[in-house]
């Protein structure tokens, strides 16, 4: 694990007023078009996850900041796609990766709208599938549907393995 994973994880554990506050940045970063590619936050939520199980953090809070983070980073994308188009993929880091703006727009031609749900869960894709929706102007409420939809449920499966594992080999082994 990287030093600075662990400084962040390890910030959490030792300020946790900050931890819904983090969370909500990094969810926010993880989905937002082009930070993403450079900057993923996965491993961090995944390890911030485990120590609410671990430190006793209150879920409930955190899950909420990481869902909002990870919709408002996805509706800010969308609406870069939706006012920039074509010009937007033509712009570093998307000219460093050129496979996943054509894999993107197969996996809308596949499964339309369920698209941008499908793919919050899926790595690189995350961050590019609502900047090619917007691009190709995927009518907004439709978006907006599977964004936040999806957004709850992601924040429920990057964070609740760790919190529910730590709860659980806590009572197995005490």
């Amino acid at each position: 694990m990287p030093e600075w994973v662990q400084t962040i994880i390890d910030f959490v554990r030792l300020n946790q007023g900050w931890a819904a506050p983090i969370v909500f940045v990094l969810a926010f970063a993880e989905s937002l078009a082009f930070i993403s590619l450079i900057a993923p936050a996965t491993v961090i939520l995944w390890g911030i996850g485990a120590l609410i199980g671990a430190a006793g953090l209150a879920f409930w809070p955190i899950w909420f900041a990481a869902a909002i983070g990870a919709a408002l980073g996805d509706w800010l994308s969308y609406w870069l796609g939706f006012h920039f188009h074509d010009r937007i993929v033509k712009m570093w880091p998307l000219t460093k990766y050129p496979e996943l703006v054509p894999r993107t727009h197969i996996l809308f031609e596949k499964w339309g709208v369920a698209g941008v749900f499908i793919g919050r869960f899926f790595g690189p894709l995350r961050a590019i599938v609502p900047l090619v929706a917007g691009a190709v102007e995927m009518p907004p409420l439709l978006f907006q549907l599977a964004n936040w939809s999806s957004a709850f449920v992601w924040a429920t499966v990057t964070l609740a393995p760790g919190t529910l594992g730590m709860e659980w080999l806590g009572r197995y082994f005490h």
